[in-house]
């Protein structure tokens, strides 16, 4: 029999793409997504379609993590050997707008997925997606001792799921995994995010459709990487022996000023000319400086990434160029095919050759 997994969040660019590679592996997947009037599933729709081999190892269900109704009955029924907890409201800006609702969906929706799995009394393996916005103000580089300084009801939501997985696996003994994942990107990522904001905003530039691009602080710096990679560490988690805390990261950091640079030289076009500073994107409380020290995950895990900033850079303006019409320019998906074996067909699906 596969192995059964259960992906809260599945319809995000990690759960896609983590749904993705357990698919290829063998698994049979079940997703839970919201109940909504508009389709919000397009980041799996290649996995759906009936043409797709694996389509039939596919199943989402409906469910929210803001509340705990679902829980017992979708674990019952699928009896999952793994569990990928991504759901959030993961946006740091709108944190600050929505704090409430970030500490309940966040925050309190680890503690009731965990708590369900401890009355299962179910032998699963559970991993939290943890953030690198915990560390705060922490100084750089950051790893699995750094102390959490976190600066946004995000970062401080993180914090406490972080810290009830640590207990539900030195009191309960549950199989408990916290993955603190650093920024990491891909054509999948939303559009209020800054990495894609600004690939979109100079696909629309260069498409005739904007000559404007707002954004708010370009000296805070980030350790940026590219999604599908993540998610394999995430997976090579939950394979190990024992459960564990692991930090994720290239181990480089870069400022928002190099990324928008780097978007547009590849574009060939002055940043300056188009880039804007706003105060509404600035948050009330900033965090400066992010960069991993991911030595552990290195030695324990055998994971690192291969697919560096400029890399990314590129693979993430072609994928938005082609997705409103425009020629990539094309070295993204040369990166793509020479780095780590896959072809870029479309912004939303990465097909094996």
């Amino acid at each position: 029999m596969p192995k059964k997994a259960l992906i809260t969040g599945i319809t995000g660019q990690d759960g896609s793409y983590l749904a993705q590679l357990l698919l290829s592996k063998g698994y049979q997947v079940h997703g839970l997504i919201r109940r909504g009037s508009s389709d919000n599933t397009i980041r799996l729709h290649a996995l759906l379609d009936e043409s797709n081999p694996s389509s039939d190892r596919l199943f989402l269900h409906f469910g929210d993590v803001s509340n705990s109704e679902w829980h017992p009955h979708v674990l019952y029924d699928i009896k999952p050997d793994e569990i990928y907890h991504l759901a959030a409201q993961s946006h740091v800006r709108v944190s600050f707008d929505t704090p409430e609702y970030t500490a309940d969906t966040t925050g309190l929706g680890t503690i009731r997925l965990l708590e369900a799995i401890r009355k299962s009394r179910l032998k699963t393996r559970f991993y939290q997606a943890s953030s690198s916005e915990m560390f705060g103000m922490a100084p750089p580089p950051q790893n699995e001792q750094t102390e959490f300084r976190p600066r946004s009801p995000y970062a401080v939501a993180k914090v406490y799921a972080y810290w009830m997985t640590v207990n539900y696996r030195t009191g309960y003994g549950l199989f408990a995994t916290n993955g603190i994942l650093f920024n990491h990107e891909s054509p999948r990522r939303g559009l209020t995010f800054l990495t894609r904001k600004v690939t979109r905003g100079v696909a629309n530039i260069l498409a005739g459709q904007k000559d404007v691009l707002y954004l708010g602080n370009l000296e805070s710096k980030r350790d940026w990487g590219y999604a599908p990679e993540y998610v394999e560490a995430m997976w090579l988690m939950l394979q190990q022996d024992a459960p564990g805390d692991f930090v994720i990261g290239t181990g480089v950091s870069h400022s928002v000023k190099e990324w928008v640079e780097a978007v547009f030289k590849y574009a060939d076009l002055d940043w300056k000319k188009y880039v804007k500073v706003d105060d509404r994107y600035f948050r009330p409380t900033e965090v400066e400086h992010l960069v991993a020290d991911g030595a552990m995950a290195r030695k324990l895990l055998g994971w690192s990434p291969k697919i560096d900033f400029y890399d990314l850079v590129k693979i993430m303006l072609d994928a938005d160029m082609e997705q409103i019409g425009l020629k990539p320019i094309g070295q993204g998906n040369q990166i793509l095919f020479d780095k780590i074996g896959v072809k870029h067909d479309n912004p939303w699906h990465l097909k094996k050759c």
